[in-house]
């Protein structure tokens, strides 16, 4: 069974364990994303990448043959985390709560470090000891450009990349830029002539989330952009102008974490007080998480590029 972050931290028995779920949890994508456990290295499945085709015949006629398309893949967890030394004459004058800062900043780092790799990472860059985001496995038909050259935002574009994207079996999000969602968007909700149906919410953390068409908007941290306007147009002519929005379905069998087991014996985000260290007069705290992502079937990603800064048209 597949939790989210939120989930699993209502779980944790440990108040320093469940501290460190719910401070990851506490990003836009990393709080959305369901993880599922699974023993061993990693995961080998089937990706539905095309459906058969289906149809009528005549008395006494054969029907046409019609075969799926379904690609084998596997996906290896990749060992994320790191330690926190805090200096042992730190904690003598300012006692054990200046460790949970220190903690807490680590987390925070590491959360927005892996919803970047999440959309942007890319095994080469390390040397193949991270995952592949969804910009570099994001292809073929799931790939609309909103506008060859770049442009700005087409609200119809928007609806037919929502269309893309199978919504059945989970939870259907979108992420976007913060600015595109808070300046754009919503300036976009207020024009006439335009239009654009945002509605808001709120999450278990007390956070607005914004809905368009009853599909959330996610973004990135505040202190750490991902979609910036710097991407390439489609038609390459623009090197440093364009964002995407990566529309997600998260759920079993469709997009979903994927976590394997920790050095306490148990699954998911593994954080171990490991005291005074021998070696130089700190105390060290070692967060690890085997973990990476799976895209079970094809059409629950999609991505729209080539959207420049620019108020949003209908």
């Amino acid at each position: 069974m597949a939790l989210t972050l939120v989930e699993a931290a209502k779980l944790a028995k440990d108040p320093l364990k469940e501290a460190v779920i719910n401070e990851f949890a506490a990003g836009d994508i990393l709080g959305a994303i369901p993880f599922e456990n699974e023993d061993g290295t990693g995961v080998h499945y089937n990706k539905v990448d095309k459906l058969p085709g289906i149809g009528f015949r005549g008395l006494n006629e054969a029907f046409n043959e019609s075969t799926g398309v379904i690609n084998p893949e596997s996906e290896a967890f990749r060992i994320f985390g790191g330690d926190v030394d805090v200096d042992g004459a730190l904690v003598a004058m300012k006692g054990q709560q200046v460790r949970s800062q220190h903690e807490q900043l680590k987390v925070e780092a590491s959360r927005i470090n892996w919803e970047y790799q999440f959309i942007k990472g890319d095994s080469a860059d390390s040397n193949g000891r991270g995952f592949d985001g969804l910009q570099k496995r994001v292809t073929g038909r799931q790939r609309i450009s909103n506008v060859d050259a770049g442009g700005a935002l087409s609200l119809a574009k928007l609806d037919e990349v929502l269309s893309q994207v199978k919504r059945s079996g989970g939870r259907t999000v979108a992420i976007m830029s913060r600015k595109l969602r808070d300046v754009r968007l919503t300036a976009a909700s207020r024009a006439t002539g335009v239009g654009g149906f945002l509605t808001s919410t709120q999450d278990d953390f007390g956070r607005t989330i914004t809905s368009y068409s009853g599909i959330p908007l996610l973004v990135d941290d505040l202190s750490n952009p991902i979609l910036p306007f710097t991407e390439t147009s489609p038609d390459g002519t623009s090197s440093t102008e364009c964002t995407s929005i990566y529309v997600v379905t998260f759920g079993p069998m469709m997009c979903t974490g994927i976590q394997g087991r920790n050095n306490s014996g148990g699954y998911g985000i593994d954080v171990r007080d490991l005291g005074e260290i021998d070696s130089k007069n700190v105390y060290r705290t070692r967060i690890d998480w085997n973990c990476s992502f799976a895209i079970y079937n094809g059409y629950s990603v999609a991505r729209l590029y080539g959207i420049t800064d620019a108020p949003v048209v209908a």
